[in-house]
Formats: structure tokens, sequence, C-alpha cells
């Protein structure tokens, strides 16, 4: 089984390197760009079975180790 994490930074977080890429943007003519935030996304294998064991093993594994949940949000799917 496949689980997807996608990691944010918390709204009202600076994102600096979101900043960065939108600026970038910008200087390269795509002037539309008014906010860029940039995460992560981890994809897991899992030898779990059971959706809902891999769901709470995936937010586990988030909660001590995949993002820094004082400044940071995830999403899990699993797939």
């Amino acid at each position: 089984m496949k689980a997807r994490v996608t990691v944010m930074l918390k709204s009202g977080v600076l994102d600096p390197q979101g900043e960065a890429v939108r600026h970038a943007l910008g200087s390269l003519g795509f002037a539309g760009v008014t906010g860029v935030r940039q995460g992560k996304v981890i994809e897991l294998e899992l030898a779990e079975t059971d959706p809902a064991k891999a769901d709470t093993a995936v937010k586990a594994m988030c909660e001590k180790l995949l993002a820094n949940t004082v400044i940071e949000s995830y999403r899990v799917e699993v797939l």
C-alpha cells in the first residue's frame, strides 16, 4: 500500500522559498503570480494492507518526524 504526505507551512508562517519562487517567476515574465507557498511531498511504500491502520501509522510518522507541527501542516492520502 502507498501513502502520500503533503507538508506545507501553516498560513501566517513566512515562506522565504515561496517568495523567492514568486520573485523569480516575475523576473521570467509571469507577472500574474501574486503568491507562492512551497512545500514537500513524501511518498511512502507501506507493508500495511488495512487503509485505516495505514492512515493512523502515517499520521503518527508525521507527528514524530515528517512534519514540524509547530509551523507545518500535513495531509495524508492512502493510495
